[in-house]
């Protein structure tokens, strides 16, 4: 790839998995009342036709990872385990009572934190306390994230007996030197025996994150790790980008130097070398930064032009409406956002209250709704058209001047009614993005909100 427009185009962009982005958001003309509004109309809507999505964050952790920007809370305090999760059943009940009927759901997904931070028996008896109350969808999909070091055979059981076939690993990296400056310290017998575990139990698709761009992070570390996975040749990967944002509260970052991250330039030759190794043995890159083997559901998704994005990350398949528990969830009616409280404790008063726990959010305009379906659009199938809403989007001659500079250097094709982004183009896919996002181009932020783009 071209040094000089990996240059050129490194600049600190939004990852979209919402539109509008979470700093954009409205949160003045969002209310309590709206959101509940919003949630009612959408689950009449799209609860017996496709279902809906839960999402559970569980924020335990026993250390810090240091790569990590999730919101979490560090603790060898087992003792935590059986209140929080009564809190987010008590926070699942408050949204059920909205409902006219039994919720049918068809994608649940537990992350955190470490969600195998809590026990098995623990884990069961959330699942067990959801479906109390919901029913499963036929064709459901259900997936947790699983640390390699703390993922027992019993934890595998536990949550395959509730329903899950699907489960990702947090690899990352398997050089020492990272491992140590990330503070992950996991030896490749670890994930050898979670992973071969998981499938001889029944999980159907087996995941492992991988990152590149880490601290100290060398082009041989990439290529080591990449070696190793093939050796267990999960169904699918992510293999992405480190966000390095150490102004976000409470993330760990500001335990290495700017100076120690690989250039942007050398993250880009260790993806494309990655990329490469990955298709030699038959994965199939899915969207932005994610592959997958043929016989995997996110690759029929992406064959079917089903694929979808949240903040779940992509999924092999949509619902109208997400809700997220827990403390920090972000939720979705496709009417509008609303985020958890962020401190547990205070996420706990709440809920104890009777209330639902959300302290911001963004019901969203119509032009946002239409500059969304762009934005999905091109991070899920890398092209989109405006054929259906020129009467509504007023500003098109707006996003199409942003785009010219894109289309001069051959990283997307513009038509009368639509454009494409070309395999060239693939790795700048935010940056286009970013042409459309109308709230971010009328309001520039004067500080660093988000991680480069490439």
């Amino acid at each position: 790839m071209c040094s000089s427009l990996v240059h050129k185009y490194n600049i600190p962009g939004p990852r979209y998995t919402s539109y509008p982005t979470v700093p954009y958001w409205d949160i003045n003309t969002f209310s309590l009342k709206n959101w509940t509004t919003s949630i009612k109309k959408s689950f009449a809507e799209s609860n017996d036709s496709e279902g809906i999505s839960l999402y559970i964050h569980l924020p335990f952790c026993e250390s810090m990872c240091t790569f990590c920007g999730c919101h979490k809370r560090i603790t060898k305090r087992h003792d935590v385990e059986i209140p929080y999760i009564h809190t987010v059943l008590k926070e699942w009940r408050l949204y059920t009572n909205l409902f006219n009927t039994r919720p049918k759901i068809k994608e649940l997904h537990l992350g955190g934190g470490t969600p195998t931070f809590f026990s098995p028996k623990n884990l069961e008896y959330l699942i067990n306390g959801i479906f109390r109350l919901a029913e499963k969808s036929e064709d459901c999909e259900f997936s947790f994230e699983g640390h390699p070091n703390n993922t027992t055979r019993e934890h595998l059981q536990a949550l395959y007996n509730v329903g899950f076939r699907r489960v990702s690993f947090g690899v990352q990296d398997y050089n020492e030197t990272v491992q140590k400056a990330i503070h992950r310290i996991q030896p490749f017998e670890n994930v050898r025996y979670t992973t071969e575990a998981a499938r001889e139990i029944g999980f159907t698709s087996v995941g492992h994150d991988i990152i590149f761009g880490l601290p100290f992070q060398k082009q041989e570390a990439v290529v080591e790790t990449i070696l190793k996975t093939k050796e267990l040749m999960p169904d699918r990967l992510a293999f992405y980008s480190y966000a390095h944002v150490p102004w976000q509260k409470g993330n760990g970052q500001r335990g290495f130097k700017e100076s120690n991250l690989p250039t942007a330039e050398e993250k880009r030759k260790q993806y494309e070398t990655g990329k490469k190794l990955l298709s030699e043995v038959g994965y199939v890159e899915i969207g932005m930064d994610h592959f997958a083997l043929p016989n995997d559901s996110l690759y029929t998704s992406m064959k079917y032009k089903t694929l979808h994005r949240n903040f779940m990350g992509y999924t092999a398949s949509k619902t109208q409406m997400m809700i997220g528990l827990g403390a920090s969830s972000i939720s979705d009616s496709w009417y509008g956002f609303a985020q958890n409280a962020k401190n547990i404790e205070k996420y706990q008063h709440l809920v104890d209250e009777g209330i639902i726990p959300v302290y911001r959010g963004h019901m969203l305009t119509q032009e946002d709704e239409i500059i969304r379906k762009h934005i999905l659009n091109l991070m899920c199938h890398f092209e989109t058209n405006w054929k259906d809403d020129e009467l509504y989007f007023k500003e098109l001659p707006e996003v199409i001047e942003n785009l010219r500079e894109l289309e001069a250097d051959n990283l997307l094709e513009i038509q009368e009614d639509s454009l494409k982004i070309t395999d060239k183009g693939r790795a700048f896919v935010r940056n286009v993005c970013m042409a459309f996002d109308l709230r971010l181009q009328r309001n520039k932020p004067e500080t660093t909100l988000f991680s480069m783009t490439v």
